[in-house]
């Protein structure tokens, strides 16, 4: 079926439709996918493709969390600590990375003395227990789609069994259950093209693709040209005749190359035949720059990266700082953390409560992700006064007792520096103040 334009000329041969060249466009299905070794060769040996892959799965990740929760005091920071310790960060760095790549990817949850193929209960869960996160790829993984999962909620659908394929770097063989796994998609697709990729999404490199190719393939004949920036012609009278003869001919001809040569290192000279002409060819590159600047436009916008950040390369243009495409940027990252991390985040948190702590999150328990926007000293200044103020009005109002301020006040110093030696003992001795003291007479 042919879709036309609102408008067309067929005797001018305008418009879509009138058997003109943009008549005859389409698009095609690459499956760059599905073609593993291919995807691994580009990561390997192209660094922007390195870039488009790691770039937003670390920026995703690099800033951490912040727990907003009535935890006892140090609760938090050891949870922050297990985070760490335990390698979550970069077990989910991986997994992002990964789905970037291949289109998807697990973490699974390695939890001791429990067995993966069985659901994962919260409840029995012992302390200490929570190892740490396993990454495996899409390649790795054979998703059991017999067996999906029926129950109403966001999994519906999805394979309940994930069966580890040998080569994978632990539990080959194993069979895991989807409650123990951290699924983290590609690019998402229509459900008939998400079949053709084994239920997961798509790589990131295959829309990159056509856009590489044109900025590599510049970038490589910017590179050749530099080679002939600088030709010279020397033109011999009889040069025919000369080849054509060879013997003593020829071998003068190529004695007086080679003196042209050596006179013109060491002194700059070229000595020749009176009728023997030498000339050099300069080329300029205007342009080229501009060339390479929009190639390099076009790969960002499909990344949704700027310049930047992707290339490292200051902005142009009178007043530009670059400031507001990484605020855009930031707040992207952002809308990526709440979609696909939000919930494995939860996850994890809940099992590192139990695991850490020995006790189930508290009601009311929350995070948000830190903002990755690092804000200035008098920022800094500012925010940490306005909040001390308010603080301060909240205690000598009877709104909130001695402890719970000094608490308030050192949850902020994760942002502001100040107030981060309110101990642990100073927070516990407020509680057993009852009294409106003014804080600031106290100080």
């Amino acid at each position: 079926m042919k879709v036309s334009d609102s408008f067309r000329n067929f005797s001018a041969r305008l418009g879509w439709g009138a058997d003109n060249q943009l008549s005859h466009a389409s698009y095609g299905t690459s499956a760059l996918t599905r073609d593993r070794t291919q995807l691994e060769a580009m990561y390997r040996s192209s660094w922007l493709v390195g870039q488009a892959v790691d770039v937003m799965a670390e920026d995703m990740t690099r800033a951490g969390i912040d727990i907003v929760s009535a935890l006892e005091p140090g609760q938090t920071d050891i949870l922050l600590t297990a985070l760490r310790e335990r390698g979550v960060w970069d077990g989910l760095t991986d997994a992002l990375r990964w789905s970037r790549l291949y289109g998807g990817a697990l973490a699974v949850l390695l939890i001791d003395g429990q067995d993966p193929s069985r659901p994962l209960n919260l409840d029995t869960l012992a302390p200490g227990s929570f190892r740490g996160l396993l990454v495996l790829d899409r390649w790795m993984v054979q998703p059991n789609h017999d067996d999906p999962i029926t129950a109403l909620g966001p999994d519906l659908g999805r394979p309940r069994f994930y069966h580890v394929l040998q080569g994978a770097p632990a539990l080959a063989g194993a069979m895991l259950h989807h409650s123990r796994c951290l699924r983290l998609e590609g690019i998402p697709l229509p459900h008939a093209q998400r079949c053709g990729e084994d239920g997961w999404g798509q790589s990131v490199v295959e829309r990159l693709f056509d856009r590489l190719v044109a900025f590599d393939s510049a970038s490589l004949g910017a590179a050749q040209m530099a080679f002939k920036s600088h030709l010279r012609t020397y033109k011999v009278d009889g040069l025919r005749e000369i080849v054509a003869a060879g013997g003593r001919a020829m071998e003068a001809l190529l004695k007086q190359v080679d003196m042209i040569r050596q006179s013109q290192c060491n002194e700059g000279l070229t000595l020749m035949d009176g009728k023997d002409e030498f000339i050099t060819h300069s080329y300029g590159f205007s342009g080229l720059s501009d060339l390479l600047l929009q190639f390099g436009q076009q790969i960002s916008g499909a990344l949704g990266i700027p310049l930047v950040r992707l290339f490292g390369q200051s902005p142009a243009g009178f007043s530009a700082t670059g400031e507001s495409d990484l605020r855009t940027y930031y707040d992207n990252i952002r809308q990526g953390q709440e979609s696909r991390l939000r919930r494995p985040l939860a996850l994890v948190l809940e099992v590192l409560c139990r695991s850490e702590l020995g006790v189930p999150p508290p009601s009311g328990f929350h995070f948000g992700f830190t903002p990755l926007w690092q804000i200035s000293a008098a920022e800094r200044a500012s925010i940490a006064e306005a909040t001390a103020r308010t603080v301060i009005n909240a205690h000598q109002a009877s709104l909130i007792d001695r402890g719970t301020a000094l608490r308030e006040l050192r949850e902020t110093s994760r942002l502001t520096g100040l107030f981060s030696n309110v101990t642990d003992q100073d927070i516990r001795n407020g509680d057993n103040i009852e009294t409106n003291h003014d804080l600031r007479s106290d100080a």
